[in-house]
């Protein structure tokens, strides 16, 4: 195990919110399940793109919310959309700038790598731009980023 593993509080979907990501990534993997004594899912271990987690099933008390997300950088706009369309369904809410909630309100970011580029780069009046077309939109669209960013 990592040194740092994010740990999911769920009410009772924890074995199915893992079964549910692993799905969602290509490079995945479930790892151990702890049952307890009525033959339920306590904890769930399991891997996304490298990046250990451990879910837990503890009750109501706790929800999720925005102030920690999971960030997905992703290479084109075709893997924003894959995302973007698999993390949204069966419930899922869209929200502002790339971010989303899943169908057990976990919230992710899902950004196309070059979102640093149009926030950060060495233009600031383009990079302004930039940053206030990702602040209008939901899912993010590249093309439309590069429109904004270049004036157009």
């Amino acid at each position: 195990m990592k040194k740092i593993t994010p740990f999911l509080w769920f009410d009772t979907q924890a074995e199915e919110a893992m079964n549910f990501y692993c799905s969602v990534f290509k490079n995945a993997k479930v790892g151990e399940i702890s049952r307890g004594p009525d033959g339920n899912a306590f904890t769930v271990n399991f891997q996304l793109e490298g990046q250990d987690f451990i879910a837990l099933n503890a009750g109501p008390m706790f929800k999720f919310n925005e102030s920690i997300s999971m960030f997905v950088s992703c290479e084109d706009q075709a893997e924003v959309d894959y995302f973007w369309n698999k993390l949204t369904a069966d419930g899922g809410e869209e929200s502002m700038c790339g971010w989303l909630k899943d169908k057990y309100g976990l919230s992710w970011q899902i950004v196309p790598k070059q979102s640093g580029d149009y926030i950060g780069g060495p233009a600031p009046v383009k990079a302004q731009r930039g940053m206030q077309a990702m602040l209008q939109k939901h899912k993010l669209v590249i093309a439309d980023l590069n429109k904004a960013y270049d004036g157009e």
